[in-house]
C-alpha cells in the first residue's frame, strides 16, 4: 500500500516535477536548515511542557527548566543534522540567536499560559497523535497531530499545529492553501479514524514568533493564533485537491507513477525549490 503525507500533497500541488524528483527519482539535494532545527526543538519542548501541565499540574510544568531543554534539543538536532549532511547545519552565531529567541518565546508562553491553554475542564488527548487513514487507489495518508485537546463540557476537540515563524503570518500567508489546508484534512481524518463528530472538531495554528517589530505602536505578542475556515466548502476544496493528486500520481495498486508529471514553474513554487536552476530543472523561475 502506498503512503503519503500532507507534505507530499503540498509539494505536488506547487510543482509535480519537484514531487517526482523527491519521491520517485529519490534525488536528494536538500541542505540542513537552522529553521527546521529550531522548529523541531520548539515543538518538542512545548509538547513536553503541555504533557506535564495536563497530566500532572501547572505547578510542576512551570518547574521544568524549559531553557535547558531547548538548549539540549537544539544541540541534539545540530549533531543529528551534522552527521546526516556531513557539515554543520548552521553557524554557532545562528544557533545562539535562535536559542535566545526560543527562550523569549517560552518565557512568554509560560507567563500567558491561561490565554492559550486552559486546564480546568480540558483534557490533553495527546501530542504527536497519529493519523493513519486509508484512501482510494490503495494509498493511505499518514501524519501526526502536534496537540489535541478536548473541552470536556462541550465534547469539542481542538487540533493545534505548532508553527515557528520569524514575525508571524501576514494576510498572504493566511490565504496560502498549502499552509492552511493541512489542518482541514487532519480534521476530516481524525473524525474518521477516532470516530469523533466532525462538527465537534476545531483547528488552530499556534504560531510562535522569533522576532517582534521594532518601535511598534501597539503591544506585541510572541504567539499568533489562526483558525482557517473549516466548513463544508473549505473541506470539499481540499478533498478535491487530494483526489487530483491521487489520480495523477498513483496507479490502482498504490504505486507512484510519473507519466503525467510535468513542471509547473512559478515565482512562488520556484523560490524555495532545491532543484531550481540545477541539472534537474532548467525551467524554474529565477
Amino acid at each position: 500500500m502506498g503512503r503519503i503525507s500532507y507534505s507530499q500533497l503540498s509539494m505536488f500541488s506547487e510543482c509535480p516535477q519537484r514531487w517526482k524528483l523527491n519521491y520517485i527519482d529519490d534525488v536528494s539535494v536538500r541542505e540542513p536548515s537552522i529553521h527546521l532545527l529550531f522548529g523541531t526543538a520548539m515543538h518538542e519542548v512545548i509538547q513536553t511542557w503541555l504533557e506535564v501541565m495536563y497530566h500532572d499540574s501547572v505547578k510542576n510544568a512551570n518547574k521544568l527548566n524549559l531553557e535547558q531543554r531547548l538548549h539540549d534539543k537544539m544541540m541534539e538536532q545540530f549533531q543529528k543534522d551534522k552527521e546526516a549532511y556531513g557539515k554543520n547545519p548552521c553557524t554557532l552565531e545562528e544557533l545562539r540567536e535562535f536559542f535566545q529567541d526560543g527562550v523569549e518565546i517560552l518565557d512568554f508562553v509560560k507567563k500567558r499560559r491561561a490565554d492559550y491553554f486552559s486546564k480546568r475542564g480540558y483534557k490533553l488527548i495527546g501530542c504527536e497523535v497519529p493519523i493513519d487513514v486509508e484512501l482510494k487507489k490503495n494509498v493511505k495518508m499518514v501524519g501526526y497531530l502536534d496537540i489535541v485537546i478536548l473541552d470536556e463540557m462541550t465534547n469539542t476537540l481542538k487540533i493545534y499545529d505548532i508553527k515557528t515563524s520569524t514575525r508571524g503570518w501576514n494576510k498572504w500567508m493566511k490565504k496560502d492553501e498549502n499552509k492552511t489546508q493541512q489542518l482541514l484534512l487532519y480534521k476530516q481524518f481524525y473524525s474518521k479514524q477516532y470516530n469523533h463528530p466532525i462538527d465537534k472538531i476545531e483547528v488552530e495554528y499556534f504560531i510562535v514568533k522569533r522576532k517582534l517589530w521594532e518601535e511598534a505602536m501597539f503591544p506585541q505578542k510572541r504567539v499568533q493564533k489562526f483558525s482557517p475556515a473549516s466548513g463544508t466548502v473549505s473541506m470539499n476544496k481540499v478533498a478535491k485537491r487530494l483526489d487530483l493528486f491521487l489520480e495523477l500520481a498513483f496507479d490502482d495498486n498504490g504505486a507512484r507513477i510519473s507519466e503525467n508529471i510535468v513542471p509547473t514553474p512559478s515565482k512562488k513554487a520556484c523560490r524555495w525549490c532545491e532543484f531550481n536552476q540545477t541539472e534537474y530543472c532548467k525551467v524554474g523561475v529565477k
